[in-house]
């Protein structure tokens, strides 16, 4: 996919040793279509390494996609240099006003408070609220899918005994859902997470349906029945190395975490981790992008409806 990004993004380099197709605005206004356009709120705490991972994952079908960066106004970043933040990301202040293809909100390292205790609580709903009438697809991840179900259907979150960490197995629950078109019968993704939702209080909305769940991590992803909203519960979007940094870092804490599960050869910390779900990841994201945005989005965004009772 030709991804269209700020030559000055961090991401942009990466990508370009990686071999993936990204364009610069020279390039992109010279090519005689609509981009896709994409808004991208990132909560994460590790802005460049989050935003650099989902560019990697949007990068892999033919479609032309223009990106924006989003972070919330009422919490200030404090792993990511100003200038940094100042330079690629804008406020919802500043993009209300406009109509986008997709949004993906990320997860973010706040599970073990209540949603109402999260400083940024009001603008994610005032986000959330906004993107039924602005956005026609949305893209929850981790915590973000969490506070997501929450909000648009009340559907709760349970604290964990022990943090779920590690690479685990999942189903393939709808095979001919367009979402999970060329996923296996099971397939890998991480999960790092203090929190969970349940299968019994997603089904009892009515309104949601379960495409994936795993034996060991429970529900992985979750659609709307009308198609617009989905929720992933884990990081399909993880580097290989992405969860025994997190592993190093909470051992650093003197947290005692467990060694993240399946994730390390034999799980044995001094072996390499090998990644067993970066095609799926890419195969998760592409079918999105595909079936759920650049099929159904109206050619022309100012044609967008209210999403109504998808979400009620």
């Amino acid at each position: 996919m030709p991804i269209k990004i700020p030559q000055e993004l961090p991401a942009w380099e990466i990508m370009q040793k990686e071999n993936i197709f990204v364009m610069d605005e020279l390039r992109a206004v010279s090519q005689d279509i609509r981009p896709l356009r994409l808004a991208i709120l990132n909560l994460m705490p590790t802005k460049i390494t989050t935003e650099t991972q989902i560019i990697r994952l949007l990068s892999n079908t033919p479609l032309q996609i223009e990106m924006t960066l989003l972070m919330t106004s009422s919490h200030k970043s404090q792993n990511t240099p100003e200038e940094h933040m100042i330079s690629f990301y804008r406020t919802f202040e500043q993009v209300k006003d406009q109509k986008f293809d997709g949004l993906i909100i990320t997860g973010a390292p706040v599970e073990n408070l209540d949603f109402e205790q999260v400083d940024y609580w009001q603008e994610l709903c005032d986000i959330m609220l906004w993107s039924k009438t602005n956005v026609f697809s949305t893209f929850y991840i981790c915590w973000a899918a969490q506070a997501g179900l929450y909000y648009h259907y009340g559907v709760p979150k349970y604290k964990l005994d022990e943090k779920m960490s590690g690479v685990f197995a999942h189903r393939n629950l709808m095979p001919s859902h367009p979402l999970m078109r060329g996923f296996d019968e099971t397939f890998n993704a991480p999960h790092s997470r203090h929190t969970e939702v349940r299968a019994e209080d997603i089904l009892a909305t009515g309104k949601l349906e379960i495409l994936a769940a795993s034996d060991e991590a429970g529900v992985y992803i979750v659609s709307s029945k009308k198609r617009r909203l989905f929720y992933v519960m884990g990081h399909s979007e993880y580097d290989t190395e992405t969860l025994g940094k997190e592993y190093e870092r909470d051992m650093g804490r003197g947290m005692d975490p467990h060694v993240p599960s399946h994730y390390y050869p034999g799980d044995d910390p001094t072996k390499t981790p090998l990644n067993t779900w970066r095609a799926h990841a890419h195969l998760l994201f592409s079918n999105w992008l595909n079936y759920f945005v650049y099929q159904n989005t109206p050619y022309d965004l100012n044609k967008l409806k209210d999403m109504g009772d998808v979400t009620l």
